[in-house]
């Protein structure tokens, strides 16, 4: 599989979840919503190449979902009141947002990645675990309130992580 498939793959795949659920906020049927995604990841293949990738590749796609739903629409627009292409858009933007959120998830994962064994320990002990600062200190033999201000830094180191992320995605 050549380069160029593959990472689109890998973005389509990701993308999917959100792409539906847009296509299902505008279109009521399941069917039609399938056939209207199909032509959704039909359009993304063939203009792949055109995708900014300094942007994030879900809003591209749900732009593309969105001229597939107005697509959809007007050929069935004896059948169909059409979408109002204004109401698309404000959808398009919600689930644009949305995305966002979901990018921010992935950059979370890639900070995650740097920090070391014993904070990675802290996190699936607090997160994974669900455990109190107070239940961890005993395990770990340290004081409640040591292991509360470690958390906290953790967390104040991943969210720089991810604002240096998120301001790198916008300076390219």
């Amino acid at each position: 599989m050549n380069e160029r498939i593959a990472e689109m793959t890998r973005l389509w795949t990701l993308a999917t979840p959100l792409v539906s659920g847009f296509i299902l906020s505008m279109v009521r049927n399941y069917q039609d919503r399938d056939d209207i995604l199909q032509e959704t990841a039909v359009a993304i293949l063939n203009s792949f190449e055109k995708y900014d990738k300094s942007k994030p590749f879900a809003g591209w796609a749900l732009g593309i979902a969105r001229n597939q739903v107005l697509l959809h629409f007007r050929k069935a627009n004896k059948k169909i009141v059409l979408l109002d292409p204004s109401l698309a858009e404000s959808l398009q933007q919600a689930f644009s947002e949305h995305s966002t959120v979901i990018n921010h998830l992935d950059h979370l994962a890639d900070c995650f990645k740097i920090l070391d064994l014993k904070s990675k320990e802290l996190c699936r002990m607090r997160y994974e675990e669900d455990l109190k600062p107070a239940s961890i200190a005993q395990k770990i033999g340290m004081e409640a309130n040591s292991v509360a201000k470690a958390l906290q830094r953790i967390r104040d180191q991943l969210r720089d992580c991810i604002q240096r992320k998120v301001e790198a995605e916008f300076r390219t």
